[in-house]
């Protein structure tokens, strides 16, 4: 692949979204991206999400997310994940890197990992097994994993407006995708980097743009 296949990991409220929003436009802005796409500086930033980033993506993010009436088993819910991704590499992932593109992700291996392993606790050889067969093999180029306390991140995504239907899972669930993320840093530190998503935007922002200076200026 010449492009890059930039990761962003958390628990709820840990500031993703707006992190990947401002890392986008600074990308843009700084030149750097000639160093990590193939275009120069016409090199595309694009962003993404799952689940959510295809047309079948987005129907399965309703169920997943906004079906919150929804009785759905834990390993159905394995499952969807998997199905999300599976299209979303192969509709839209790929062919951007193939092009040299840098896609930044909100979400991806790591979350099925901590979510429905640590947190539901299926079995984690099965969710590798799974999330091998659902990227084809296609790993992120780097990994920021964006942490903060638990409680801290669900008062903020509950500040948002009315929480889906994970946010809604109770403290404990929360917990164990935190300690999750936590095991996975330990795991692979050369992919995944640790961000005191604690502080306020600015400095997390800096922080973030220092670490792709370092991987990919």
């Amino acid at each position: 692949m010449n492009g890059k296949l930039i990761v962003f990991e958390g628990v709820e409220g840990c500031g993703k979204t707006t992190q990947i929003s401002r890392s986008r436009d600074w990308l843009l802005t700084s030149g750097i991206q000639e160093s990590l796409g193939d275009f120069g500086n016409q090199t595309p930033v694009i962003v993404t999400r799952e689940p959510g980033g295809t047309s079948l993506g987005s129907a399965l993010r309703q169920l997943l997310l906004e079906g919150q009436a929804l009785q759905i088993e834990d390993r159905a819910e394995l499952l969807l994940y998997a199905a999300d991704r599976a299209q979303h590499v192969e509709e839209f992932i790929k062919p951007l890197l193939e092009q040299g593109a840098i896609v930044l992700c909100d979400r991806y291996t790591d979350s099925t990992i901590a979510y429905q392993g640590y947190g539901r606790g299926l079995e984690l050889k099965l969710i590798e097994q799974l999330n091998q067969i659902a990227t084809g093999g296609l790993e992120g180029d780097l990994t920021i994993w964006l942490d903060v306390d638990v409680e801290i991140g669900l008062h903020r995504a509950r500040v948002r407006g009315k929480a889906d239907r994970m946010e809604q899972a109770e403290l404990s669930f929360h917990q164990r995708v935190q300690a999750g993320f936590s095991e996975l840093a330990s795991l692979y530190p050369e992919r995944i980097v640790r961000i005191d998503a604690s502080q306020n935007e600015e400095a997390v922002q800096l922080e973030i743009r220092e670490i792709l200076c370092q991987r990919f200026g």
